[in-house]
């Protein structure tokens, strides 16, 4: 579904407003990186929280692999993460803004920012960007997951791909994906739908990151097998 601001987010959209006179009111423009995460994500709920896995290979125009060992997959909340594709500088950009937004709104409020409220703020700092992030993360409310793109559009699912793998992804989660999986379970099936492109995908590979979101935080997976 689209997520769209309603009348409880009045203090959401005075947050932005203060945000936008600080930035002068611009989106940040493409700056025209050269190396691409040309990537396989991919992001599910389960009952006891979400999950988010990618590969770790960054590729210079989808041919050459620049590195084996990227994270990207990278906290922007207490207990909310974010999986990038695309141009990195502006996918490194798009991370850095949302982490000060979502720090700016707690140290105002008082508390973090709601999954909704993350996800609106997250969609307006994407907007214009080359990259397609996914954003997953748990609040009161559960365990949630959005897709975002460049377009600004938020939509939120129980499971989702991105990258240039993302058509094998989405082939092994509609075949595995079931409402009531534990955090346990939902890791296998998102390791395994990751592993699955980057056997059909070039710019896909070189292992597995996975962050396991719950309410009590962000537990990573990091390139070399370190948390």
């Amino acid at each position: 579904m689209f997520d769209t601001p309603h009348g409880g987010d009045t203090q959401l959209q005075e947050h932005r407003q203060v945000s936008l006179d600080r930035q002068g009111g611009e989106a940040p423009e493409p700056s025209g990186a050269i190396y691409e995460t040309g990537t396989t994500i991919v992001a599910l709920s389960a009952a006891d929280g979400v999950v988010m896995a990618a590969d770790r290979r960054m590729s210079l125009g989808g041919r050459f692999t620049a590195s084996k060992n990227v994270r990207k997959i990278s906290k922007v909340h207490p207990t909310a993460a974010m999986a990038i594709s695309g141009s990195v500088g502006p996918a490194q950009q798009l991370l850095q803004s949302l982490r000060a937004e979502a720090s700016l709104y707690r140290t105002r409020r008082g508390e973090p920012m709601s999954m909704r409220a993350l996800s609106q703020t997250a969609g307006h700092l994407v907007r214009g960007l080359p990259a397609q992030p996914l954003l997953a993360g748990v609040d009161e409310e559960g365990g949630h997951v959005y897709e975002l793109d460049g377009g600004g559009s938020v939509i939120e699912d129980s499971y989702a791909a991105g990258g240039s793998g993302l058509q094998t992804a989405y082939g092994l989660l509609e075949g595995r994906m079931s409402e009531g999986l534990s955090v346990t379970e939902a890791t296998a099936v998102a390791t395994d739908a990751v592993e699955a492109a980057s056997e059909r995908d070039t710019a896909s590979g070189n292992g597995v990151t996975v962050a396991q979101i719950t309410a009590e935080g962000i537990e990573m997976e990091a390139p070399g097998g370190e948390n």
